[in-house]
C-alpha cells in the first residue's frame, strides 16, 4: 500500500498571454533609439509590474512603428515576387499607380488634416506641375529631373495662389472654390491645342528609366521608384505633422483661433506655412509623375479621380498616414486589379465608402478606438446591472481601478453594511447607552467590531480637553502630519457619554451610506 501522498493539483489563474513579453533589464539602462533630428522615441517601452507573476517586465506602448516596418517590408517584397510569379505585368503597374496616389493622398492629409484647410485643389497642383515639365520637356529638351525641379516651383506658385482665398474663406465655400479651379483646368487643357487636345494629352517627355532596359525592368524601376516617392512623402508628413507646425496647429484647433491667439500661437501663419510645403511637395508629385508616365493627361484633373482620392481618404481614415496608405491601396487593388468587373467595382467603392461612413467614426483605422469604448461601456452596464446585488463601485470608476480586487473589498463591504443596517434597532441603542463597555448582545458585538477595524480616514474618536471632565468628538484625518477635526462643539463630561455619543454619530453615518 503507498502511504505518500500525491501531490497537489496546481492550476493556472489569469488570461493567457498571446503577445510575448520582454523581461526586466534590472540594473541596465534602455537605450532609447530616436528618429534622426527629433526626440520621438521608435519604440516607447515602459517598464510595468505584473501582480500576477510578480515579475517586471517591459511593455511596449505604441506598436505602430513594429506595425509601419513590417507593412513597408512587404510592399517592397511581395509584389515585384507576385508579378514575377504570376507572369502579370497589371499587378506591377497597378502597385506603382497605388505608391503614387499615397504619396498624393499623405501630402493631402496634412492640408486636411494638420492644417484644417478644406482643399480640393490637389489634382490641380499636380497636373498643373505635371503639364509644366512635360511641355518643357518636349519643346526645350527638360531633362526628367529638371521636370521635377520646375513640378516644385509650379506647386509653390499654385499654392501661394490657392492659399490667398484660404485666408478669408473656409469649410465649405473655400472647398466649392477650389473645385472649381480644378475644373477650371480641365477645360483649359481639353481646349489647349499647345498641351494635346487633339492627341488626348501631352505625351513624349524625358524619363527617369533608361532604353535599354527590358519591360519587366521598366516596371520594376518604375514600381521601386514610386515606393521611394511615397517613403519621401511620409517623411514630410512625420517631419511637419510631428514637429513644430504640427503641434501648433493641434494646439489650436478649429473653431479656436481665440484660443490660439490667446496663448501667442499665430494660427493663420502656420496654416498656410503647412498649406505651402504640401503644394511644394504636390509639384514634385506632379513633376516626378510626368516623368514617370512620359506625360500627362487631362484625367489627372477629371472628377473621377478626384472622388477617388475622397475615397481613398474616407475609407483609410481623415488624419492618419496609415488611414491614408491603407485606404489607397484599398480603392486602387478594386479600381484596377478588378478590371473585369467593369463599372460594378466603382460601385463596389461606393458601397465600401459607405458603409465606412455609416458604421465607423474615422475610417478603418478610427475602428479600433470604437470597439475600445463600445468593449469598455457593456463592460461597464454589465458591472452597473450587478451593482444591485452588493457591488459599489461606479461603471465609470471600475474602468480605471487597476487592482481589481479593491472592486470586491468595496462590494463585500457594502453587503456588510447592508446586513450591519439591520441591527441598528432601539434596543441596542438603548443597550449601549446604558452599558458602552463590557460584554453585549451578539448585535451590538457585530456593530462594534466593524466599528474598530473601519479605515482611519474621518475615524470617529475622543479628545480629552481636560482628563475625566471634559471630551470632544473628533474625527481623524488619516494622513500622517494631518491634525484631526473638531466635530461639533458638544463637551461630554464622562467618559461614558462620549462613548455612546461616538457610537450614536457612526450608526448615523452607517445607515446614510
Amino acid at each position: 500500500m503507498n502511504n505518500s501522498k500525491s501531490s497537489p493539483v496546481m492550476y493556472l489563474v489569469g488570461r493567457r498571454r498571446w503577445w510575448p513579453v520582454l523581461g526586466g533589464h534590472g540594473e541596465k539602462l534602455w537605450h532609447r533609439v530616436r528618429y534622426p533630428f527629433t526626440r520621438r522615441t521608435v519604440l516607447q517601452v515602459q517598464g510595468v509590474y505584473n501582480p500576477k507573476t510578480l515579475a517586471r517586465e517591459k511593455k511596449i506602448i505604441n506598436k505602430k512603428p513594429i506595425w509601419w516596418a513590417l507593412g513597408l517590408a512587404a510592399l517592397a517584397v511581395l509584389p515585384p515576387l507576385a508579378s514575377v510569379g504570376l507572369e502579370s505585368n497589371s499587378l506591377l503597374s497597378a502597385a506603382a499607380i497605388f505608391a503614387l496616389y499615397a504619396a498624393i493622398n499623405l501630402v493631402w492629409m496634412l492640408i486636411i488634416g494638420t492644417a484644417g484647410i478644406f482643399s480640393l485643389a490637389t489634382l490641380a497642383v499636380v497636373g498643373s506641375a505635371a503639364y509644366s515639365g512635360a511641355w518643357l520637356s518636349i519643346t526645350y529638351g527638360l531633362p526628367w529631373w529638371g521636370m521635377i525641379g520646375v513640378g516644385g516651383v509650379v506647386g509653390l506658385l499654385a499654392g501661394v495662389v490657392i492659399a490667398i482665398p484660404a485666408t478669408r474663406l473656409e469649410g465649405f465655400y473655400y472647398a466649392l472654390l477650389t473645385l472649381g479651379l480644378v475644373e477650371l483646368c480641365r477645360v483649359s487643357v481639353v481646349q489647349s491645342k499647345a498641351l494635346g487636345s487633339a492627341t488626348g494629352g501631352l505625351y513624349g517627355a524625358d524619363s527617369y528609366v533608361p532604353d535599354s532596359f527590358s519591360e519587366m525592368g521598366e516596371l520594376m524601376l518604375g514600381y521601386y521608384a514610386c515606393l521611394g516617392v511615397m517613403l519621401l512623402a511620409l517623411a514630410l508628413y512625420r517631419a511637419v505633422n510631428g514637429q513644430r507646425l504640427g503641434r501648433l496647429l493641434r494646439a489650436a484647433p478649429e473653431k479656436q483661433e481665440a484660443f490660439a491667439q490667446a496663448v501667442g500661437i499665430d494660427f493663420r501663419r502656420a496654416r498656410i506655412e503647412v498649406f505651402l510645403i504640401s503644394s511644394t511637395a504636390l509639384g514634385l508629385i506632379g513633376g516626378f509623375y510626368a516623368s514617370h508616365f512620359k506625360g500627362a493627361s487631362p484625367s489627372l484633373f477629371g472628377m473621377d479621380n478626384l472622388l477617388l482620392l475622397l475615397a481613398m481618404i474616407v475609407i483609410g481614415g481623415l488624419g492618419t498616414a496609415e488611414g491614408a496608405v491603407v485606404g489607397t491601396l484599398l480603392v486602387v487593388g478594386i479600381d484596377k486589379l478588378l478590371v473585369d468587373l467593369g463599372p460594378m467595382r466603382l460601385v463596389l467603392i461606393g458601397m465600401l465608402m459607405l458603409a465606412t461612413v455609416l458604421l465607423t467614426r474615422n475610417g478603418l483605422f478610427g475602428m479600433k478606438a470604437q470597439f475600445e469604448a463600445w468593449r469598455d461601456r457593456i463592460r461597464s452596464q454589465a458591472r452597473a446591472s450587478r451593482s444591485e446585488h452588493g457591488g459599489e463601485v461606479m461603471p465609470e470608476e471600475a474602468v480605471d481601478i487597476h487592482d481589481k480586487s479593491i472592486i470586491a473589498h468595496r462590494r463585500f463591504d457594502k453587503r456588510t453594511r447592508d446586513a450591519l443596517k439591520q441591527r441598528v434597532t432601539p434596543e441596542v441603542i438603548e443597550e449601549h447607552r446604558v452599558c458602552p463597555r463590557g460584554q453585549h448582545s451578539d448585535d451590538l458585538m457585530r456593530l462594534l467590531n466593524y466599528f474598530r477595524v473601519a479605515s482611519l480616514v474621518d475615524k470617529y474618536a475622543l479628545m480629552a480637553e481636560e482628563p475625566f471632565k471634559c471630551y470632544r468628538v473628533i474625527a481623524l484625518s488619516g494622513v500622517r502630519g494631518v491634525p484631526p477635526r473638531r466635530v461639533d462643539d458638544k463637551a461630554y463630561s464622562d467618559l461614558d457619554s462620549a462613548y455612546h455619543a461616538v457610537f450614536l454619530k457612526r450608526c448615523q453615518d452607517l445607515l446614510e451610506s
